[in-house]
């Protein structure tokens, strides 16, 4: 288990990161050898995403997984990157904000500096849960890491855009509460429009992370327009799955194997993960 003098200089530096103008670019992971190829291609850090994470171990995503599993395959992630690693919790794995605390205290137990806490609601009466109450999932997560003597950065997802729940305004109404509560950075994923996304930079007072895939703005412009953090979320894994599915649709239907040309090389792959941490 990392100790926690390494915990905090992880964290510190993850902190860092964090510059508007000069994004923190993260092509999420799912397991510990896209981690692997994730950190070998030059990224400063790993993010997890919570999707990707699901599916690889067989569950839907959207608070389907338990946290014992998810946090076994954060820390087999943690464990195999010497770079800092974000993991994404979904709502936190957890009923209440006391449960949210002993996640956090998990996923420092795990490895990870980072958090991505959501507020979409799964199964309830709406489809975010309500300001006050997010508020207070966050604050329970920034307790429980202070308690610990890590830096842990916080970062509350708001699905305004993702699930159709509001604008700038209302987006700004939650960053502003959940700042409030502790959290470090905002991310707003489906917000991509550059004028929403220099609304949000410039009305937020904390790093503003955005979703990206085929069709967003390059991370040039979201730089120019005040961004922090750009992630893939699950759209690498989404991509390789694709890949999966179209090299088995070829062997299967035509007995041919065209699909898997460019493909990792054995020896390149097996020689990365016996590199690993």
């Amino acid at each position: 288990m990392t100790n926690q003098n390494t915990l905090r200089d992880r964290a510190l530096a993850f902190r860092a990161l964090h510059v508007p103008g000069r994004p923190l670019v993260l092509p999420n992971a799912w397991d510990a050898a896209s981690a692997r190829i994730v950190e070998d291609a030059g990224a400063a850090a790993v993010a997890t995403t919570s999707a990707g994470l699901a599916w690889a171990l067989g569950v839907q995503d959207g608070d389907k997984l338990d946290r014992e599993r998810a946090l076994e395959a954060v820390a087999r992630i943690t464990a195999s990157v010497g770079v800092p690693v974000s993991a994404d919790i979904e709502s936190g794995f957890a009923q209440d904000a006391e449960g949210v605390a002993d996640t956090v205290r998990a996923v420092l137990a795990a490895g990870a500096v980072g958090v991505n806490i959501e507020d979409a609601l799964y199964g309830g009466a709406g489809v975010l849960r309500p300001v006050a109450e997010q508020a207070e999932r966050i604050a329970a997560a920034r307790a429980a890491a202070d308690t610990e003597g890590v830096p842990l950065f916080v970062n509350a997802r708001i699905d305004t855009y993702l699930r159709g729940a509001g604008g700038v305004d209302a987006t700004l109404e939650r960053a502003a509460a959940f700042r409030a509560a502790g959290a470090d950075g905002i991310f707003v994923p489906g917000a991509v429009e550059p004028g929403t996304v220099k609304e949000l930079a410039d009305g937020i007072d904390a790093p503003l992370n955005v979703l990206v895939g085929p069709g967003a703005p390059a991370v040039a412009e979201l730089a120019a327009l005040g961004v922090a953090r750009v992630s893939a979320g699950s759209g690498i894994a989404l991509a390789a799955y694709a890949v999966v599915r179209r090299a088995a649709r070829e062997l299967l239907d035509t007995g041919t194997y065209d699909t898997q040309t460019g493909g990792l090389g054995y020896g390149e792959l097996n020689s990365l993960l016996a590199r690993g941490r």
